[in-house]
């Protein structure tokens, strides 16, 4: 591929582009801000997201949705929950043949549908793929070392999309399995709050270890439950996406859960700042719900954030579960 869009030009989106760029495409960055646009193109640096890492000369900054019609394929790296009005905007000047690559990780809110559902309404009939897996931004923009997952039901697809997107420092790995890898973005940051709550609250090295362990359980319940490959979600784009949420405050995630475990609100502890895991967490457990899946810590960090359950009663409700086999 030689030139690639993505829309979204905050912290993650102007990472990916970097590495885009590093991998020898031309790339279109669009942001919604015509002053941020000809700022980034001023400047050559995103100060407000990724303070001092210089973008890369094969970046062109817009503000001109259309300027994306133009591109091979366009990684769509916006909040999860403005995935369905941003795939329609993308679908009146994309052409049918052009890729979108979901690199958000959530489920929408108001419908319960998985990201991929909604951007296939939006865009019936074109290729829809999924980037995941164990990656912070900052890393990714810097050049340090990393791996994800591209999932793409077009085997032939993937596998282009995964070669164009690897470069020197970023390795893609692809598969065939959509919805274990949008699965595993998903759960994992409602999973991560769990583990951020333990931290804040001092509950230990012991419990922390544990809550990943059995969080892990619970999301291989959930992807088999929704036709996900429990080989995916030993990999990257599960696992390794849930081991590195689970296990560091640069996670928005895990930050958001450490501020409530130190007795923040959840509005306090949000801070003003997007939290992917907490839009998702309500919509995760009515899908296990409706499926039967037993999904106790989602469950528990849904009653939280919900204003439901303290921590404590939380960390009570799970400790006096009924004693059962570990599967």
């Amino acid at each position: 591929m030689g030139l690639i869009g993505i829309a979204g030009a905050g912290a993650w989106g102007t990472a990916l582009a970097n590495a885009a760029a590093i991998a020898g495409n031309d790339v279109v960055l669009w942001m919604r801000s015509p002053e941020q646009a000809a700022a980034l193109a001023a400047t050559r640096s995103n100060e407000r997201f990724l303070p001092g890492v210089p973008l890369h000369e094969r970046i062109r900054a817009t503000a001109d949705l259309k300027e994306l019609g133009a591109t091979e394929a366009v990684l769509l790296v916006t909040p999860a929950q403005t995935t369905r009005e941003m795939a329609a905007a993308l679908a009146s000047v994309l052409p049918a043949s052009a890729p979108l690559v979901l690199c958000a990780k959530g489920i929408e809110r108001a419908s319960g549908a998985f990201l991929c559902d909604v951007a296939e309404e939006a865009r019936p009939g074109s290729a829809i793929a999924v980037l995941s897996g164990p990656s912070f931004a900052d890393d990714v923009a810097r050049g340090l070392p990393t791996a994800v997952t591209l999932a793409c039901r077009d085997a032939a697809l993937a596998e282009t999309l995964a070669t164009a997107l690897s470069g020197p420092t970023l390795r893609v790995y692809h598969r065939g399995d959509v919805r274990g890898v949008e699965i595993g973005g998903a759960a994992k940051n409602v999973l991560a709050i769990a583990c951020g709550a333990v931290a804040g609250k001092g509950l230990g090295e012991s419990a922390k270890a544990a809550l990943i362990a059995r969080g892990f359980a619970e999301l291989l319940r959930f992807a088999r439950a929704y036709g996900g490959e429990a080989e995916t979600l030993m990999g990257l784009s599960g696992l390794g996406d849930l081991v590195l949420t689970c296990s560091s405050a640069h996670s928005r995630n895990f930050a958001f859960g450490q501020r409530l475990g130190q007795g923040m609100g959840v509005e306090e502890a949000a801070g003003g700042k997007l939290v992917e895991g907490a839009a998702t967490a309500s919509a995760l457990v009515v899908l296990a719900r409706a499926k039967g899946v037993d999904m106790p810590i989602a469950e528990a960090v849904d009653q939280i954030l919900s204003g439901a359950w303290t921590l404590d009663q939380a960390v009570d409700a799970l400790m006096n579960r009924p004693i059962k086999s570990e599967h």
